[in-house]
């Protein structure tokens, strides 16, 4: 049945009023080092062979690869096993998620799903995996599940026993100590057409330095600048957040320099379900990076594992001899270089609790056991409908290494169009080692930046 759970984990938080214990007990957390991978996923592959075992994911780049290039396609020789489309889907009805099933009878057969096999590459360097085994002897959720304590660096419940547990490891997951990038977005409209949106990012992680301790980093989990490039009527606006880790204690500060006024000024509305600039609408600000920001607007409930077809491996998307207009294309992008395969993945529900004013009524989140990435999500609007499917197509970054997006996107099933984050072909790598220094991310450093 399409909604058989892998493992019935059903644990829901509904109003959490005090801290809870969420710490595992040294027997339990002992599972990391044996039956699980230092993260929490189950080493041991299906028992029809369809997902392997995990023997440490992509450590090592590919032979042909050089520090300081892109990333290259590291099996390049894989074809699709089998494709999934409009016509064939309820064959595969089990390892479907319901937003890829309404993609597929709304967008077929133009929208199609090829199917690799499974290739389980995420990988994190030795001191992270060290801290996973920590973090699931000490971290504990604060009151309300509106923060975590007793945990750093990188995803503090390996062994979740909740859905709060769940969606603060994807919030916390590793991404590396600090990484500087550019990129492109669009919201390109029904026939295809679209216009680019360029900016620079910046991201200092101080939740996720080494040597850092929770009671040194001011409640911050990073600090994000971001500059547009182009067009030119947008160039020179600045933005620039610094996350908390506890955002009902202490919300997002953030700010914004309009180039227009030329003033830097804060910004207390960048949460929730605010409009992501640039997205025409199609997007909220809590979307970015699949889901961000205070869990405290829904209840969250664990549903279990699923084995569910999900991106993976998206070297294709990420490869540097393609642009913009190789993958945009009307309803969605080009399916040509998609890449999915067959995955376990959590499954959280989030249900909008009474009195919040969020335009999504539900969500459901699928994040990948093998990296707390959330790979898919759907999204809900008052009257029930699905409105919106979002999905993030991730790769391994091989300098550090770790596994993230290189591209997301959120489809709106009412409008037609949809908004894409992450084009970043024909750009320079990622810098996983530009040398930041935590002065670099203040309102008066941004200031000075965009005097300039």
């Amino acid at each position: 049945m399409r909604n058989q759970l892998v493992a019935a984990v059903t644990a829901a938080v509904m109003g959490l009023s005090g801290p809870v214990v969420a710490k595992v007990s040294p027997a339990e957390a002992e599972r990391l080092n044996n039956e699980l991978t230092p993260v929490g996923a189950e080493r041991a592959g299906n028992a029809e062979g369809t997902i392997p075992a995990w023997n440490g994911g992509l450590a090592t780049p590919p032979a042909n690869w050089r520090e300081g290039t892109k990333e290259i396609d590291p099996f390049p020789e894989d074809k699709p096993l089998y494709t999934v489309t409009r016509d064939n889907m309820d064959q595969y009805r089990d390892v479907l998620s319901d937003g890829h099933i309404r993609m597929l009878e709304q967008y077929g057969p133009e929208f199609f799903m090829p199917v690799y096999q499974t290739r389980r590459t995420a990988a994190f360097p030795e001191h992270v995996y060290e801290k996973s085994f920590e973090n699931a002897l000490s971290a504990e959720l604060l009151d309300n599940g509106n923060g975590v304590r007793n945990t750093i660096m990188t995803s503090p419940f390996p062994i979740p026993q909740n859905g709060l547990e769940a969606i603060w490891n994807h919030i916390l997951r590793y991404r590396g100590e600090e990484v500087s990038f550019r990129s492109a977005s669009a919201a390109p409209q029904r026939d295809g057409a679209y216009n680019e949106v360029v900016n620079q990012y910046d991201y200092y992680f101080a939740y996720s330095q080494i040597g850092a301790e929770l009671a040194d980093i001011d409640n911050k989990i990073f600090y994000l600048k971001t500059e547009t490039i182009a067009p030119s009527t947008l160039a020179g606006t600045i933005t620039l957040v610094h996350e908390t880790l506890d955002q009902v204690r202490s919300p997002r500060l953030a700010w914004r320099y309009d180039s227009g006024s030329r003033r830097l000024r804060r910004s207390p509305n960048l949460a929730y379900e605010t409009d992501l600039p640039n997205s025409s609408s199609l997007r909220s600000v809590d979307q970015k990076d699949m889901y961000n920001g205070a869990p405290n607007q829904y209840d969250w409930e664990l549903k279990g594992k699923r084995e569910l077809l999900v991106p993976y491996n998206a070297y294709k998307l990420h490869d540097d001899n393609i642009r913009p207009s190789d993958v945009i294309r009307p309803n969605h992008i080009n399916q040509e270089l998609t890449r999915y395969e067959l995955h376990r993945v959590w499954v959280v529900e989030a249900k909008r609790r009474v009195g919040i004013g969020h335009i999504y009524d539900r969500r459901v989140f699928y994040i990948d056991e093998d990296s707390w990435q959330i790979m898919a999500s759907e999204e809900y609007n008052e009257e029930g409908e699905l409105w919106r499917v979002s999905e993030a197509h991730n790769i391994s970054y091989y300098s550090v290494p770790v596994f993230w997006t290189t591209m997301e996107m959120t489809y709106d099933l009412k409008a037609q169009r949809y908004y894409i984050d992450g084009l970043d072909n024909g750009y320079p790598a990622y810098d996983f080692d530009p040398g930041f220094r935590g002065n670099e991310f203040t309102a008066s450093a941004a200031r000075r930046a965009a005097r300039r």
